[in-house]
Order: structure tokens, then C-alpha cells, then sequence
């Protein structure tokens, strides 16, 4: 049978043929961290395994049973620069797997350390996209809304947006072909990005989306993709993140509900627990799209 995956994108690759021996590094950095720290320590038990298995080949350890286990115990303790002192080699053979295990010892630290310190300093935003795109009258004008937020409280400087839409189109030949169209922002960058951003893209004469309608974009399997890349203000790292939207997440003549409001201090109140919500629109007569 083939094998098949799913990518983030929502593609299924079948017939792939993995190479996990030369993608370690990178499944690493993409793994959770439970799944990395079970790693960790399956592998050192497994290497002490290993040489608790030698060290009962070749006995030669003073006041241990004889057993696996205290041979495994004896490991541990050298491969740990524990040294109890109560189990101690005695014979050749067994201070030689003693100098293998301490010099294996120091190359599973290192690497070990330098995984972990690559995990932990692997830059990783928090940032979050609306669950809906939008299209409703702005100015009279019909527009394709979505909002992006920074979950954290610091800031995202130098923050921009790409916005795309891929579609299925059916050439002269009776070619299917898939197309990827870029939609021009009303404004694709900010200085900095904190709780909030509402990203547009007016749909005009010179728009791909103009004329269309819910059932254009489900005959044309339309899927829209938003990225954004920025520069962390605390790490002072690149980060990066990026969402997909199918044609049935966009909401005809609706628009995101306003999260920000005036407190009678004068502060400026944001509610982010309003962040996803989407309220209906009025229609208009500039507004020639159908409401779903």
C-alpha cells in the first residue's frame, strides 16, 4: 500500500517515499515536547541497557549479584558520574566497558544538551487568525476582511501580510490546472503588531474575486492562505505563521464585531474574547454580492 500523508496545507501526498534518517534533525525541532523528553530518556536507558547487557557478559563488578539489574544500576551510576562507590569494576575487561561507556557518556551529554537547547531557542509565534473571512460593504465598497492577533503581550515589529487565494480552472484544453493568485492588501504591513489587526482587500474591477459569488468559490474549490512574518521584540527572532481558510469560512455580509472600546477613564478597552465573533451587515445597493 502507498503511502499517505496529509501536509499542512491540506494536500495528500501518496507514494512519498519518507527518509527519516535524513530528516532527524527537523522532526526533532517539530516533534512536542513529551514526545522529546520520552525520547531522551528511552534512548539513555536503552545505551545503559545495552551496556548492563556487556557488563553481565564479561561479570567483573565487585559486590554486585550478578543480575541485570544491578548491572543496569552500575550503568547508571557511571554513565551518570554518579559513583556510589558500592559497585566497583574489578577485573580488565570490565574497567575497559567502563572507559567505552564514559566516553559514550560524554558524547550522549553533549548531544543530548544540544538538542534541547536547539528546541528551546527554536523561535515560535503565538499568533492568531480569525476563524472566518468576512465580506461586507466598507465605504460603500464591497471588502474581504480577516483578523490577526499577537497572543502574547509583547510585539510582533515590522509585521507583514501576504494574502492569497488558490483556485481550480479548466484550460482551453479541458486541462484542470490549479491556480495561485495573490490579493492586494489595503495595507500589508504595521510597525508593530500587538492584539489586534483587521487585514483588507477591496474587491474591485481589478480584484480576482470580483463577480464572484458562494457558489463560484465552491465550484472553483477557492481556498485562501494568509502569512505573516514579523521580527520578535523580545527574542529579537523572525517568526513566522500562517492559516488556511476553505471557501465555506467566508461569511457574506458579515464583518468582525468591534473588540476595542473607550472606558469612561478615557483607556482604550480591548476584548479579546470577542476576537472570532461575526455579526451581520445591512445590505446595500453598492454591495452586488448574494448573502449565504
Amino acid at each position: 500500500m502507498a503511502n499517505r500523508t496529509v501536509s499542512s496545507t491540506g494536500v495528500v501526498i501518496v507514494g512519498d517515499r519518507p527518509k527519516p534518517s535524513q530528516d532527524l534533525y527537523h522532526l526533532w525541532l517539530r516533534t512536542t515536547w513529551l514526545r522529546a523528553i520520552l525520547l531522551i530518556a528511552v534512548v539513555y536507558l536503552a545505551v545503559n541497557a545495552l551496556f548492563a547487557l556487556l557488563y553481565l557478559a564479561v561479570g567483573g563488578i565487585a559486590n554486585s549479584r550478578g543480575d541485570f539489574f544491578d548491572s543496569m544500576f552500575f550503568s547508571i551510576e557511571t554513565m551518570g558520574t554518579i559513583g556510589y562507590g558500592e559497585m566497583t569494576p574489578a577485573t580488565r575487561a570490565a574497567h575497559t566497558i567502563v572507559m567505552f561507556e564514559s566516553v559514550t557518556s560524554l558524547l550522549l551529554t553533549a548531544l543530548a544538551t544540544g538538542l534541547v537547547f536547539a528546541k528551546f531557542s527554536l523561535p515560535m509565534s503565538r499568533l492568531a487568525f480569525s476563524t472566518k473571512l468576512t465580506i461586507s460593504p466598507m465605504n460603500g465598497r464591497p471588502t474581504l476582511a480577516l483578523r490577526i492577533g499577537n497572543e502574547r503581550s509583547n510585539v510582533i515589529a515590522e509585521a507583514r501580510i501576504r494574502l492569497g487565494f488558490v483556485y481550480t480552472e479548466i484550460s482551453q484544453e479541458g486541462v484542470l490546472m490549479y491556480r495561485l493568485e495573490d490579493l492586494k492588501l489595503v495595507r500589508d504591513s504595521t510597525q508593530a503588531l500587538t492584539r489586534s489587526w483587521t487585514v483588507m482587500h477591496l474587491i474591485d474591477e481589478s480584484s480576482p474575486l470580483f463577480g464572484m459569488t458562494p457558489e463560484t468559490l465552491d465550484a472553483r474549490e477557492v481556498e485562501f492562505f494568509a502569512s505573516v512574518v514579523g521580527t520578535d521584540d523580545t527574542s529579537l527572532q523572525p517568526v513566522h505563521s500562517r492559516h488556511r481558510y476553505l471557501g465555506t469560512d467566508v461569511v457574506w455580509g458579515g464583518r468582525h464585531v468591534d473588540i476595542l472600546s473607550e472606558l469612561p477613564s478615557g483607556e482604550i478597552q480591548m476584548d479579546v474574547r470577542k476576537f472570532h465573533l461575526v455579526m451581520p451587515t445591512a445590505p446595500t445597493a453598492t454591495f452586488p454580492y448574494p448573502r449565504a
